[in-house]
């Protein structure tokens, strides 16, 4: 596809970028609304389970559809991804509980896995390295343009309409993108000599799969379970077999679904564990700023949207800036570094924000993060395709998505961890005091709503929030006044202490990034010349 005429690969191109705004879109607009749907469905406990299933079905998508379309093209597997989404965006906004839109998220994300997985790594089918780097921050691009729009509107749906919407109002554009990618992507035959790798990909997806959940499970609090509990013991035990008869299976077939040699590359291992570090670092901010904002400063979804657009804005332009300076120049370390300093910054900054911080800082501290995302991310996957062999392509992608999706996963069950640990701590703390207990002599037709108001999952139901303290007397007013206060103080102490370990996870991955070996990137030209080299 590298030979077809810039006008065709512009045009396939397009397909590509609606197919990802529709891929993407549909996760931003959930952002902010998320919080409004949990309180409407119950079930703050497992709110982490609606992202973290996500997570964890676009690894394992991501990573089996890599190397099956090196072998059958990438045609198929976007339109099979696009029609995943669909189905499950569909099933998503008919959800009655949390255990259902936690199962149809799962379907969701596995489509999305398979349409992120697919589309990157058309880019490199497209385009060699340095070429490649600007359309790499373009589709980079895509997503923070999406940022922007998607908290506006899922913020504005879920004020004013119902929330079944915000997993609907996209669906149309979904259609529109299957028949782009149908009409215009190009049918490419089937790689002769491969075969498909069933055991190794089985292995895999136990290895993935048992990994996640161990991290998703081990905790404090409902549904979670002791790290010395038998449950989290069988799920590690279970991890290392898996692990083992894959690597014995890899070492074994002859076209495996994630070549061991792969990360016998320092540059595809080195940039795979930055991926991996910046996928979990980042989740703190991306998840747990729309609680802070909505939970803690008692903002509408749609006051959140336009609080967190200015991030999203920045990252537009430092993702085009870094796609236009890494095809200008041909390196990337030095930018790669700048970014992930420059995230660190801004997530720490965040651990010191409290009920009391102006609007205005915490947007300051949201658009260091999003300077700091936009020029690292595009990097990270254009750096692994840059060390691999064009056959490898697909695999060597998918590695690099399958890492930043286990970072992330892995990073909400730890960032989940500590959020839950250190609410429970400090509501004890504070509700244990007599001022805050029975001493009050309050009547028991405001028990109830006094239980009510002790639950952190009731301000971020902010009509609900209202209603209760409507229907309070005027003399419990200031001790219902008081409470909220003290639990917005809880949920404060809670969400910030996850920006505090975000922030550290993203210095360990500056500190990696120091020690990557960096290559030029290879350009049209660069290409030509080793042609007559690869035909002899």
């Amino acid at each position: 596809m590298i030979h077809l005429t810039e006008k065709k690969k512009v045009t396939i191109m397009i397909a590509i970028m609606i197919a990802m705004f529709f891929s993407a879109i549909n996760q931003t607009i959930i952002g902010v609304a998320m919080p409004r749907i949990i309180a409407k469905l119950g079930g703050i406990d497992y709110y982490t389970w609606a992202i973290t299933i996500y997570l964890l079905t676009t690894a394992v998508a991501t990573i089996l559809v890599g190397k099956l379309s090196d072998i059958y093209g990438r045609k198929p597997f976007i339109l099979a991804g696009i029609g995943l989404f669909i189905l499950g965006s569909f099933l998503s906004g008919l959800s009655t509980n949390i255990f259902q839109l936690i199962t149809f998220r799962g379907i969701t994300g596995f489509g999305a896995g398979v349409i992120t997985s697919t589309a990157f790594t058309a880019i490199g089918d497209l385009y060699l390295p340095r070429e490649r780097a600007r359309w790499t921050g373009l589709m980079s691009g895509v997503f923070g343009i999406s940022s922007v729009l998607g908290p506006l509107i899922g913020g504005y749906i879920v004020d004013h309409l119902d929330w079944h919407w915000v997993f609907w109002v996209f669906l149309p554009l979904g259609v529109f993108a299957f028949i782009m990618i149908a009409v215009l992507f190009p049918k490419v035959p089937r790689r002769e000599g491969e075969t498909i790798d069933y055991f190794g990909s089985l292995f895999l997806t136990v290895t993935i799969v048992s990994l996640l959940l161990t991290f998703s499970l081990a905790g404090e609090g409902p549904g979670k379970y002791a790290w010395t509990s038998w449950e989290i013991a069988s799920l590690i035990g279970l991890t290392i077999v898996g692990l083992g008869a894959f690597i014995f299976t890899e070492s074994k077939v002859k076209s495996p679904v994630l070549p061991l040699s792969l990360f016998k590359n320092d540059i595809v291992t080195m940039s795979n564990i930055i991926g991996f570090l910046l996928g979990a670092g980042m989740m703190g901010v991306m998840i747990y700023a729309p609680f802070f904002i909505q939970g803690v400063k008692g903002i509408s979804p749609s006051g959140s949207g336009f609080i967190m657009m200015p991030m999203s804005i920045v990252m537009v332009f430092a993702t085009a800036f870094a796609g236009q300076l890494m095809t200008k120049i041909g390196k990337y370390k030095g930018l790669l570094i700048f970014g992930l300093l420059m995230t660190t910054i801004g997530i720490f900054l965040l651990y010191f924000i409290t009920i009391d911080t102006p609007i205005s800082l915490i947007i300051l501290y949201l658009c260091i993060v999003g300077i700091g995302l936009g020029a690292s991310m595009p990097v990270i996957s254009l750096s692994v395709q840059n060390a691999v062999p064009l056959r490898q392509l697909g695999v060597a992608s998918a590695s690099s998505q399958l890492f930043r999706s286990l970072g992330s996963t892995i990073g909400i069950g730890v960032l989940g961890t500590v959020m839950s640990s250190r609410m429970a701590t400090r509501m004890t703390e504070v509700f244990a005091s007599d001022s805050q207990t029975g001493q009050l002599n309050i009547p028991t037709e405001q028990a109830k709503q006094f239980g009510e108001l002790m639950n952190p999952e009731v301000l971020l139901d902010q009509p609900k929030l209202e209603q209760i303290q409507k229907a309070m007397p005027a003399d419990m007013l200031p001790f219902a006044e008081s409470v909220i206060r003290n639990v917005r103080d809880v949920f404060n102490d809670a969400l910030t202490s996850t920006f505090l370990v975000g922030s550290i996870i993203m210095l360990v991955a500056v500190i990696v990034a120091v020690f990557l070996r960096s290559i030029p990137l290879v350009s049209e030209k660069d290409y030509q010349q080793q042609q007559p080299k690869e035909t002899e």
